[in-house]
Order: C-alpha cells, then structure tokens, then sequence
C-alpha cells in the first residue's frame, strides 16, 4: 500500500495586469512607445473573430518589418 502525499497548496487567482505597461502604454492597446492606437487592432472587435487571425497575423508581418528595419540601423 502507498503512502498518501502530502497535500500541496492550491494556487490562487490569476491576477490581471493592473494600469499601464512599462513605457506607459496598456498592453494590446497602442503602438509600443506610442499612444496611439494601433490601427490594425483598433477595430479587432468589430470583426467576428474567424477574421481575428488574419488581422492579427498582418500585422505581425507589420511589426517584423518594423523591427528588420531596426536592425539595419
């Protein structure tokens, strides 16, 4: 017969980001560095979320190219 274990603690719940991100931007929200929107996600709700992916992978591309420009600096 096996020894029962010990009983470990549960953890508790997630905690939500609280005001703004480093930079002073809220996360998912703006261009980072910026306060403007980004236009890409601004009207993400709107859509139905079937299209979210594709949004979502445009402007990934966009921010790769963003960042690829940076590099060449």
């Amino acid at each position: 017969m096996t020894e029962p274990s010990r009983p470990r603690p549960v953890p508790g719940p997630p905690v939500a980001p609280r005001g703004p991100a480093p930079g002073g931007t809220v996360p998912g929200s703006t261009v980072p560095g910026s306060t403007v929107p980004s236009p890409a996600l601004a009207g993400l709700g709107d859509l139905p979320v079937a299209e979210h992916v594709a949004v979502l992978e445009a402007e990934h591309a966009r921010l790769q190219r963003e960042l690829a420009s940076i590099d060449q600096l």
